[in-house]
Parts: structure tokens; sequence; C-alpha cells
């Protein structure tokens, strides 16, 4: 009688190896998505209390705790403003704001729409304006603190996604260098009293004291791109911040 080979699952096929690769795939493919879901919550708060501690250091505020970060935005912004290159109010946003300004990105501001972060230190009422641009290896970015006279710098934090370690990212890095920016005047004013020309810049050799701060060593494409990236900037909230020249208010 002939022996009767008993039939299984053929381990040696091909087809055993495509169909247990794909199974694998499947369930690995599903294991990523459950944990990125149930993680996104929290990477979206990181996310924005990052986002504060920038805006919050452009007014001089650092070294607090999560806790006490997300403590002070929600105090010293009045409102998350957004505006149109003319300077109108397109949303006033509000208190501690998250849902206007808060929300637009460096697409938003290339398309004309302006975050403005209205906030007020010790009584006085500053803006911080978010500004973008490019380094030597790729995006930079900033947030300008202005006092209420729309021309002269309160505060400054800039930050980078992939500029040299003690070069470039000094930008990043060094509040010492940050800080050069306190009191320094924005804009020449037209003699009909509005800003013209954006003097705020990063120099090598700086030729203009009131105006300039000097470069990073070693870093020169990098200020560049700061220079650039304050240029292009501060002429986009130019007319609004006209507008505020000497605590006036068009709200």
């Amino acid at each position: 009688m002939a022996d009767v080979k008993k039939k299984g699952l053929n381990t040696d096929a091909n087809s055993y190896t495509i169909i247990y690769a794909a199974i694998l795939v499947v369930v690995v493919a599903f294991l990523l998505a459950f944990v990125s879901r149930s993680l996104k919550a929290t990477q979206d708060a990181n996310v924005a209390l990052d986002k504060k501690k920038q805006v919050i250091a452009a007014l001089n505020i650092h070294d607090l705790s999560n806790e006490e970060s997300d403590a002070k935005y929600k105090e010293v912004v009045k409102a998350d403003m957004i505006i149109d290159l003319e300077g109108n109010i397109i949303d006033a946003g509000s208190e501690g704001g998250e849902k206007a300004g808060f929300t637009l990105n460096s697409s938003d501001y290339k398309a004309g729409k302006l975050a403005v972060f209205v906030c007020e230190v010790e009584g006085e009422t500053k803006y911080v304006l978010p500004v973008y641009g490019m380094g030597l290896w790729g995006a930079i970015w900033g947030y300008i603190g202005v006092n209420d006279d729309g021309n002269t710098v309160f505060g400054a934090y800039f930050n980078h996604d992939s500029e040299t370690a003690g070069l470039g990212a000094e930008i990043k890095d060094s509040r010492e260098w940050q800080s050069g920016f306190q009191g320094k005047t924005i804009y020449s004013i037209a003699d009909d009293g509005t800003f013209e020309n954006v003097l705020l810049a990063v120099k090598k050799n700086v030729a203009l004291p009131d105006n300039e701060v000097d470069a990073v060593t070693g870093a020169t494409l990098t200020c560049d791109g700061v220079t650039n990236m304050l240029a292009d900037g501060m002429e986009k909230y130019k007319t609004y911040l006209t507008s505020k020249r000497g605590g006036q208010t068009n709200e």
C-alpha cells in the first residue's frame, strides 16, 4: 500500500514567504498607526507648548518649567491676531489665544496672512511677530518682540532646522547673541511719519550700531539668512506697525 503523505503548509514555498511577509507588514503598519494615533494628542500638545515658549522668549521670558511657560503665555498674550499685508485685521484672536494667529505657519506667512501676538509685559503693550526664512542648510525662523512705538526691538528669539552646531546654530543657542537685538531700531522714518526702509540687520562689520547686530563668527551665510528674513518679515509688518507708532491703535 502506497504511503500517503499528509498535506500541510509548505514553509519552503515562495508563496509562504510572500504571504508571511504581507501579513507581517499589515500587522506592523496597524500597530504603528495605532501608536501614532494614540500619541497624537500628546505630540500636538508638546508642539504647541514649544511654540508658546518661543513666543514668550521674544519677550525676554526664559527658564520656566512647562507648566509655568503655559501659564505665562496665557497671562501675557492678550490676542493672537491675524492681519493682512495692508495691516487689516482678519481675525482679532483671543486672550491666551491658540485658535487664530497661533495656528499660522510659514505657508500662511508667504500667502500674506500674518500672525501678531499682542502682549502685555509689566503694563506695557508689546507685539511679537513671527518671521521665516532660509539659513545655510535649511529653514530658519524667529519671533521679534516690538515695543508699542512699533519701531524698537524689545526682544528676539531665533530657531533653525539644521544649521551647524557651534556656528550657525548659535542663532538659537546663544542667548547673549539674541539679546543684542534689544533696543535696536527697525525702520527709517519717512517725512510723512510712516516707517520706510527696514534697517534691522545682522552684519559682519557693524556700520549702523542703532540698527545692526554683530554676525556670529564663522556663520556668515546663516547670518545673511537672518538679515534677509528680517528684511522680508519686517517689510510685511511695516504698514501695521506704522499704525502703532507712538502707541496709536486702529483696532
